[in-house]
């Protein structure tokens, strides 16, 4: 998070990639009186998935949210207007407002650095190595299929370029209920 936003010199209240701490489960007495839990906590990080179908697209009333040949998704600062449609629209809250310029701004996926043959920043950054950067079929080929684990929306939605690794606690559909417990780090 922070080499993107020096990288891209963005102010305090703009973040082009967000973790997300996803927490839940409950502790229970059994009937000897032993205390039990099944609680989790994992993390999962994510920026622009510069999806095969943007919501962020579909809804920009001027065309500044736009699709390049390459697949990135950006944004047009000169036709932008900053009306926020993009951001509501987005179910990964990527696209963001900033109300100083009045327009919209997003992770542009580093193109600059990708055209040059460099990763984006963030993945060079990773200290631990858990970002990754190619084409989608590349990193399904080697880290397996796109994940549908919360808080992430179903995938169907906007056909995400995005493959996680499935977090060791990782909730299944029908397991204990979660929530985001940084949800005011991320909005």
């Amino acid at each position: 998070m922070m080499a993107c936003k020096d990288y891209h010199d963005l102010p305090s209240s703009i973040s082009y990639r967000q973790i997300y701490e996803y927490t839940g489960g409950t502790w229970q007495k059994d009937e000897k009186g032993v205390w039990e839990n099944d609680c989790f906590s994992y993390y999962v990080s994510v920026s622009c998935n510069h999806c095969v179908q943007p919501e962020c697209v579909q809804v920009c009333p001027t065309g500044a949210m736009h699709k390049d040949d390459e697949g990135f998704v950006s944004v047009n600062s000169e036709r932008c207007i900053g009306c926020g449609y993009c951001a509501f629209a987005c179910p990964y809250k990527a696209p963001k407002v900033d109300r100083k310029k009045g327009q919209s701004a997003k992770c542009d996926g580093c193109k600059d650095r990708v055209m040059e043959d460099l990763v984006p920043i963030c993945v060079e950054a990773c200290p631990l190595r858990a970002l990754d950067f190619d084409k989608i079929d590349a990193l399904s080929t080697q880290y397996g299929i796109l994940a549908q684990i919360p808080p992430l929306p179903d995938s169907n939605e906007t056909i995400p370029n995005l493959v996680i690794t499935e977090p060791k606690h990782c909730v299944r559909p029908g397991g204990p209920d979660g929530s985001v417990a940084n949800y005011h780090e991320i909005v």
